[in-house]
């Protein structure tokens, strides 16, 4: 079946519930947005890793790792979903490749510039869909959508898919991240309406 959202048509089958299609292609994001330099720009892999030692990556080093692409839709906590999206960058799975977490870790933090975070479940940061994506749409990302690096989990809500990303820490016990610590649910299945903390079965929450 159709549907019609904000004027803009799609199958109802792809949007989850009480999401809608809006006009144009709305942006947002928490603080400023940083400035890229690439001279000491770099992505850390830390944590619970298999080797015990952090993972560095400069610029070229990133840019030299397997590259992919996923085409996706993008669905925000405040209901509007953008259909279609072309994401290409590192996936999730080629990341882990060139840095391998250690037996037992369940979860992840994805850290960003300012010390922004969230968590992701090990099960969905390791999906085949998950990339680390540095253009949308054959374009080179903006800088108000991430640029020069932004994690992509297009089965959860939007703000798991972290902007101006820097790091990725291995957890071995599940921690919240900043928007989970204020009050959003710690999953984010946008299929069942995970938005809030207060929505959280046992077991979908830290201790």
């Amino acid at each position: 079946m159709n549907t019609v959202g904000e004027g803009v048509i799609v199958e109802e089958s792809r949007l989850p519930p009480g999401q809608y299609v809006p006009r144009g292609r709305p942006v947002i994001h928490y603080g400023r947005v940083p400035r890229f330099k690439q001279d000491t720009w770099d992505f850390r892999v830390f944590g619970a890793t298999a080797s015990g030692e952090e993972h560095r990556f400069t610029w070229p080093d990133f840019g030299g790792l397997p590259r992919t692409s996923v085409i996706a839709d993008f669905h925000c906590v405040t209901k509007f979903s953008l259909m279609g999206n072309e994401w290409a960058g590192v996936s999730a799975q080629a990341l882990m490749a060139a840095a391998p977490p250690a037996d037992g870790v369940g979860h992840v933090m994805i850290w960003a510039e300012y010390g922004y975070s969230a968590n992701i479940r090990m099960s969905d940061f390791s999906a085949p869909e998950t990339l680390f994506a540095t253009d949308l749409d054959e374009k080179p990302l903006s800088p108000e959508r991430g640029f020069p690096l932004r994690i992509v989990v297009p089965h959860l809500y939007a703000w798991k898919s972290v902007k101006w990303v820097r790091a990725v820490e291995y957890l071995v016990e599940d921690r919240r991240g900043f928007w989970e610590e204020r009050g959003y649910h710690n999953v984010a299945d946008p299929w069942r309406e995970q938005r809030y903390s207060y929505q959280e079965e046992p077991g979908e929450g830290p201790p």
